[in-house]
């Protein structure tokens, strides 16, 4: 039995998690779990679950939920320092990283210290520092198990294959909600419009980034860093029916593609049982109900994100940091209704142009950079 700590167990991916285990509670336990802020429902989850230990990120959320635990047995953590001490229990055998955005690179990086496989829902702490990362990882000579499902997809395919002989690989995208609409009337949606995603259910963060293709930008610099490709062998398909999740081509023309419903308790049972695989209570794929599969080029046009992403996973460095950086704060001002959703890719791109590379960063020099490009964001928005 694998004893399993989910970290953000009250989001999309963590609750997704909790049901495949649920669905095999002879293969897996949970041993910790941690959310931000939403007690109530961790509240929920450790009732049924009866993890070993907790940890509140939030602290002022942390002191209410240390007075339900009171008397219980149950360990608590409380903030960034507690989460980096959870992830280092030796009792923990593998760790399902489901925290959303920058906040996840100290706990990923503690992880990786302590030695456990991890099976990864985060992109961007892969965008902000992927070579110091990876590099980690393969020092300490764990599994990084992708959960997204592209991702995902492409880990499968290139199962047991010579990476030597890959051509390309195609990450494909659904189109997200405006992949029909004009550029022109992209001026005034609304968040409510945003975060209807034709396909998937996800938080609000990468809705948002599903909108404009943000994803795609940020899966491709994850994808160079998780296979070791530079960013000429990494394509974008538009996939509307987000049936075929990825594809890897090979040099003798064959290609490998992984198909499966959009549910994503499917990459991530995948990735907590690998290298087995479990049976599953989902259906399947059923051929005689599909009528067509279909795929375009994207709109580079329409969506410059990718067009960003190109250029910064090119350059390096600290640019894809800012990237991250600069994309986080501004979907936040988006939500908050602060920044129209046509201009995200505006802001990033005029923070780009300000920021000065650092061509081999240590960490210090990836938080720095990560810290001036949020303030730079809220300036840039201030100013208009």
């Amino acid at each position: 039995m694998k004893r399993i700590a989910i970290l953000g167990s009250t989001g999309s991916i963590g609750k997704s998690t909790l049901e495949v285990i649920r669905h095999h509670p002879q293969e897996f336990t949970v041993i910790g779990l941690s959310a931000n802020s939403n007690i109530d429902i961790l509240y929920k989850q450790i009732k049924e679950f009866k993890p070993a230990f907790v940890c509140i990120s939030d602290r002022h959320c942390g002191l209410d939920l240390y007075s339900k635990l009171k008397g219980k047995g149950i360990r608590f953590f409380l903030g960034e320092e507690g989460l980096c001490e959870l992830v280092a229990d030796k009792r923990i055998d593998k760790i399902v990283l489901a925290i959303s955005g920058a906040g996840a690179l100290k706990p990923f990086l503690k992880a990786i210290d302590s030695g456990k496989d991890i099976s990864l829902a985060n992109k961007e702490a892969l965008v902000m520092a992927g070579e110091i990362i990876m590099n980690k990882a393969k020092k300490k000579k764990i599994n990084i198990i992708p959960i997204d499902s592209e991702q995902s997809a492409i880990w499968q395919c290139l199962h047991n294959q010579d990476k030597e002989k890959l051509k390309n690989i195609y990450l494909t995208a659904s189109g997200g909600p405006f992949h029909r609409t004009p550029r022109r009337n992209l001026k005034k949606v609304s968040v409510r419009q945003v975060l209807k995603h034709p396909r998937w259910k996800m938080g609000r963060k990468i809705t948002v980034d599903s909108a404009n293709l943000m994803n795609k930008g940020l899966e491709i610099i994850e994808a160079m860093h998780l296979f070791n490709l530079t960013s000429e062998k990494i394509k974008i398909v538009i996939h509307p029916e987000a049936i075929i999740h990825s594809m890897v081509e090979f040099i003798d023309g064959v290609i490998l593609a992984q198909l499966s419903i959009t549910d994503m308790r499917i990459p991530i049972q995948y990735a907590i049982s690998y290298p087995e695989r479990l049976t599953s209570n989902l259906s399947g794929v059923d051929f005689y109900k599909l009528k067509s599969l279909t795929f375009e080029r994207p709109d580079y046009r329409k969506f410059p994100s990718l067009t960003l992403a190109y250029y910064v996973a090119k350059e390096g460095g600290t640019t894809p940091c800012v990237f991250n950086a600069a994309n986080e704060v501004c979907v936040n001002e988006f939500l908050r209704k602060n920044l129209p959703f046509i201009s995200i890719t505006g802001v990033i791109e005029k923070v780009l142009q300000r920021h000065h590379n650092v061509s081999n960063p240590c960490l210090n020099d990836i938080l720095e950079a990560d810290a001036w490009a949020r303030l730079e964001v809220l300036k840039i928005i201030r100013q208009n």
